[in-house]
């Protein structure tokens, strides 16, 4: 390499750095697990569908009987497994098929919080949402958001062991 093609490689690289982009981060496509209650939230999924309403492709979701049901070590399998994010719908208070499941579904994920906290995993890659069945387009934005933030925070870097 000539020395002012190496000068000219060091500036493009400076320029790049500086700019706050990386090619990591430009093509970034980030790998999200929805748990998603089969009263509500699933059937909110599928009226968007019906509606031909279009969301990122990005989350595989994993259909629950009841929100109450995850439990915390599914979410964590998820991220040991490679997730970027973990995103789990509920039905909103009140409207819960089996009558407290979502209740004890925003118990569970404070305690996730903090467990997500103390290992270093940011607290912007698990959210918990209400989405009911006539709710397509909430079920669109909610998931669109997820996405965005996640793609924004860049691959998830494990510190401690899972």
């Amino acid at each position: 390499m000539s020395q002012a093609s190496g000068v000219k490689r060091q500036s493009e690289e400076k320029n790049f750095v500086e700019s706050g982009l990386s090619p990591i981060a430009d093509n970034f496509e980030p790998k999200i697990i929805g748990f998603l209650c089969n009263w509500c939230s699933y059937a909110g999924a599928d009226k968007a569908g019906a509606s031909q309403n279009p969301y990122p492709p990005n989350v595989n979701v994993i259909k629950v009987m009841c929100s109450g049901r995850i439990d915390p070590q599914f979410v964590m399998k998820a991220f040991e497994n490679g997730a970027d994010g973990v995103i789990i719908l509920a039905c909103h208070p009140g409207d819960c098929h089996y009558k407290e499941g979502n209740y004890r579904a925003v118990q569970r994920y404070k305690m996730l919080i903090r467990l997500l906290k103390q290992m270093g995993i940011e607290e912007d890659r698990c959210r918990f949402d209400y989405v009911s069945a006539g709710e397509g387009d909430k079920f669109v934005r909610v998931i669109t958001d997820m996405v965005e933030t996640v793609r924004g925070l860049g691959p998830i870097k494990i510190v401690q062991a899972i």
